[in-house]
């Protein structure tokens, strides 16, 4: 399933079920097959993504794992969150810069 991200602001954008679904509980929204960001809640919306990059960041990286624990894990997902959440932060962006809200559908 895709989740797609729509702005009057800005390009739509699509991302994979897993991927969606943690943005939208990052941001404090119940993952389901459509909802909306209001103008009004996208400010606290960036912040919290901003807050779950810096995070994420603290954590090492998979690339810092010794061998062991790399062995000792399943598969590790070498995409940061930084990377996936900057196309949805820059929505955000736009659409307040424009007042309009973010909608999503599945």
């Amino acid at each position: 399933m895709l989740y797609k991200f729509k702005s009057r602001a800005a390009a739509d954008l699509i991302m994979l079920e897993p991927q969606g679904r943690q943005i939208l509980e990052i941001i404090g929204k119940t993952p389901g097959a459509n909802g909306i960001v209001t103008a009004a809640q996208i400010p606290a919306a960036i912040a919290a993504l901003e807050a779950a990059v810096l995070a994420d960041e603290a954590q090492p990286a998979v690339e810092d794992e010794t061998e062991e624990e790399a062995a000792n894990n399943e598969r590790k997902d070498t995409v940061r969150l930084r990377q996936r959440a900057a196309p949805f932060i820059d929505m955000l962006r736009r659409s307040a810069a424009e007042n309009v809200d973010v909608v999503w559908g599945v």
